[in-house]
């Protein structure tokens, strides 16, 4: 990867603080009610506080914390998308953003207009968007869907048509929030391979995930951010084991299990049991043992469309399995408000190496473009042969010739 420190910066975060007013009379009855008494219904969160930091041109830098920690925050200011309140945000060079599930897009208009759209307001022409537009359709597989209302667009085909057009922008700063694992596994590798390309061609591109092996993987520097401030600055394993030791902190302080967000959403992971093949609750396997991992889902508003799925990490945060309903094709009933759904997951043979591994679980709501992710829900630890090392197990046998 490039060395940072031989370039200049193209972003830099001066003393920025933002914060927002949220309300907890959501109602327009509830507010005539409360009348005067308004105030008390308001309070402030303090998303970024009086933050600073730098990226150089180049880098792949990765942007970690538990929810609320400001992230996202960060990544719009740095977009041009919010405002600081105070502080200031300089930026060198164009920036295409990619923070959230069709922003810019416009449901009534078709792909094709929507192509227009988009590239007009990530800056480019008319006419460049004219050259470009083949390979932005090609890119993104919606060929035969270009011309129908993005209204008709499943999750997968909106984010795949911007992550096309954003990445066709010829960007100097290419920001990614929770994209990269959109659409199949063949269409997850175009990603890679393309922020692979930008890397190589000196791109700077800054990601927010919650997958630790991507922010391995691609990433030469980390801000860990806690509380609106930068808790940790350095490189990827580092970032990571900063990250382990805050998400553990807070779910040993709040109780195994719980969520970081202060108001329940509208869909949302509660628990997470690991059992044996008998279903009995269980925390211990061997090597071949099966496993069942039961997550209990909660619902608080209705929710029509939605999808579930986990990771199993080490304790450095590199995920070893990981799956979903929807990558294993199995639709979900809707949700009523209040109510509650227990799922499982069945590993019919554990092929883990020996060692303990957290289960992460998410729920994404697809109706409200939202997701949450239950952080180490559950340990559970494999015994076995030690012959081997590593996070898979496998007999081996060895021989000499001659």
């Amino acid at each position: 990867m490039t060395n940072p420190s031989a370039r200049p910066d193209v972003v830099r975060i001066d003393h920025v603080s933002k914060s927002f007013v949220v309300r907890t009379d959501n109602t327009i009855k509830d507010r005539v009610l409360n009348g005067m008494k308004a105030r008390r219904h308001r309070r402030v969160h303090v998303a970024l506080d009086d933050l600073s930091l730098s990226i150089q041109a180049g880098t792949t830098v990765g942007l970690l914390g538990a929810n609320g920690s400001g992230k996202s925050t960060l990544l719009k200011l740095i977009g041009g998308i919010l405002a600081p309140d105070s502080g200031e945000v300089l930026i060198r060079g164009r920036v295409a953003a990619l923070l959230e599930l069709g922003a810019g897009f416009h449901p009534e208009l078709s792909g094709r207009e929507n192509v227009y759209l988009n590239a007009a307001l990530l800056g480019l022409s008319r006419q460049e968007t004219d050259e470009r537009f083949d390979e932005i359709v090609a890119f993104s597989g919606i060929g035969e869907f270009i011309d129908s209302e993005v209204k008709f667009y499943s999750s997968g085909m909106y984010m795949r048509l911007a992550f096309a057009v954003a990445v066709h922008t010829d960007p100097d700063i290419l920001l990614v929030d929770e994209v990269l694992a959109v659409g199949d596994e063949a269409f997850q590798r175009k990603c890679m391979d393309k922020i692979r390309s930008f890397q190589q061609e000196g791109r700077t591109i800054i990601i927010v995930s919650h997958a630790a092996s991507q922010i391995a993987e691609l990433c030469d520097q980390t801000f860990v951010l806690r509380d609106g401030k930068v808790a940790f600055e350095g490189n990827a394993q580092g970032g990571l084991g900063v990250l382990r030791d805050i998400l553990e902190h807070g779910r040993t302080e709040h109780g195994a299990g719980e969520s970081d967000e202060k108001k329940p959403p509208a869909l949302s992971v509660k628990a997470v049991t690991t059992h044996d093949a008998d279903g009995a609750p269980a925390t211990h396997f061997a090597q071949g043992d099966p496993l069942t991992l039961r997550l209990a889902v909660a619902a608080t508003q209705q929710v029509s469309d939605w999808t579930i799925g986990f990771g199993i990490d080490t304790p450095t945060g590199l995920m070893v399995l990981g799956t979903s309903s929807d990558r294993l094709e199995r639709p979900l009933e809707p949700l009523a408000a209040g109510d509650t759904r227990d799922v499982e997951f069945r590993i019919r043979t554990v092929h883990l190496g020996v060692g303990e591994y957290f289960i992460n679980a998410r729920v994404n709501d697809l109706g409200r473009s939202d997701s949450n992710i239950l952080w180490q829900g559950a340990l559970f630890h494999v015994e076995g042969s030690e012959s081997t090392v590593g996070t898979v197990v496998a007999e081996v046998e060895f021989a000499t010739k001659g």
